[in-house]
């Protein structure tokens, strides 16, 4: 790590997500802070779906007292904390075990994604078919429903992979049992 930074800058930059973390030295926590923070609002903006802009603020305050926090080191701990990033793929998405399962789920969230935007992108020529009102409420809903659904199946997939996770653990303890 270099230097511990100037307290006003350093302020000045948390207000910006991602961005604190940078100015103190810590690039990977802050590309980090600040990919999540702008690919929630495109996410929003771009499938519509309004309720994910709630985890701005939380990201946002994390972010502002996480730099806060950095700032208010001794010189010790500031200089023997590490840069890392936020989030490990290899931790959430195990690359060892990814197998034919893993890539239908994958090809079924692209697919519904993707259909999500051509819904989009084909309701703006059919818009002179349909009536006003009618138009817009299907307009708003489908990619929200689209998620709503891959969502959903992301916790299936979850909750069943953890069972299957745990009845093994009991099967070899099972056998060490005997």
């Amino acid at each position: 790590m270099t230097k511990k930074r100037n307290g006003f800058l350093a302020f000045c930059f948390s207000l910006i997500p991602g961005a604190g973390e940078m100015y103190m030295g810590f690039m990977k926590q802050g590309v980090s802070i600040m990919a999540v923070f702008w690919m929630l609002i495109f996410l929003a903006a771009f499938l519509n779906i309004g309720p994910v802009l709630f985890i701005l603020p939380i990201l946002w305050c994390y972010s502002f007292f996480n730099v806060h926090n950095i700032r208010g080191m001794s010189d010790e701990e500031f200089y023997a904390l590490e840069d890392d990033y936020l989030f490990h793929l290899d931790r959430v998405v195990p690359m060892a075990k990814w197998d034919r399962k893993r890539n239908n789920i994958l090809a079924a969230a692209l697919i519904i994604i993707g259909a999500a935007m051509l819904w989009e992108y084909m309701m703006d020529y059919l818009r002179w078919l349909i009536p006003g009102e009618l138009y817009w409420n299907i307009m708003d809903s489908v990619p929200r429903v689209c998620v709503s659904i891959l969502m959903i199946l992301g916790g299936i997939y979850l909750i069943r992979g953890k069972k299957r996770e745990l009845e093994e653990k009991e099967e070899k303890q099972e056998e060490l049992m005997k």
